[in-house]
């Protein structure tokens, strides 16, 4: 049973529904705990956001998918289509040590550059998923509890993830996850994650 959901741009979720992406950026919302990003749990629900998209800072395959919506705007439900272990978390300070991470996520050189300028004195995060897609999405009701920009969410009940099936095998996976660990590694020190499960 999963209570907990990461809120991300919809784009970003369809693309780790499809396999195309194993790894987000990111640096927080303006309603943090703390005021700081954090990752509190290791297994989750993709929770898929529409008000904050930017095509602009996206790579064209993903830019085309994006149509902008009023600020505030919401479905009136959520298609859950997917739940994800994080598996590890890096936090990099120095912008080109990501940017030569481009190929491996969907966003563009702009939206990191965006992303070390705002709250310039906190670290970027990298975050890599194993994620694990429904056979049949589960939908639930907008509240007004999932609004505002915070990256986490906890749903008043905990939802069993029904039968599901890796949006990558195992070794697509295991490969892709060892390229970015290797590339990661080669460019900066970095700060390792600590599992919330040992925490």
């Amino acid at each position: 049973m999963l209570q907990s959901a990461l809120k991300e741009w919809a784009v970003a979720v369809d693309a780790l529904v499809q396999g195309q992406t194993i790894l987000l950026l990111r640096k927080g919302g303006i309603r943090e705990v703390g005021h700081h990003f954090q990752v509190p749990h290791h297994q989750v629900w993709l929770y898929p956001t529409y008000e904050h998209q930017k095509a602009h800072l996206l790579k064209p395959q993903w830019a085309q998918q994006v149509t902008a919506v009023e600020s505030g705007w919401h479905p009136e439900s959520i298609a859950l289509q997917a739940w994800a272990d994080i598996t590890q978390v890096w936090t990099i300070r120095n912008e080109q040590s990501v940017q030569s991470l481009l190929p491996f996520h969907i966003w563009n050189e702009r939206f990191v550059t965006e992303r070390f300028r705002w709250k310039p004195s906190q670290p970027l995060h990298l975050l890599l998923l194993r994620v694990h897609r429904l056979v049949t999405p589960i939908t639930i009701d907008w509240q007004s509890d999932y609004s505002g920009c915070r990256s986490w969410l906890t749903f008043e009940n905990p939802l069993a993830p029904m039968p599901s099936t890796p949006a990558l095998d195992q070794q697509a996976w295991a490969d892709i996850s060892q390229t970015i660990h290797h590339q990661i590694s080669s460019i900066e020190p970095i700060v390792p994650w600590q599992d919330p499960k040992i925490l």
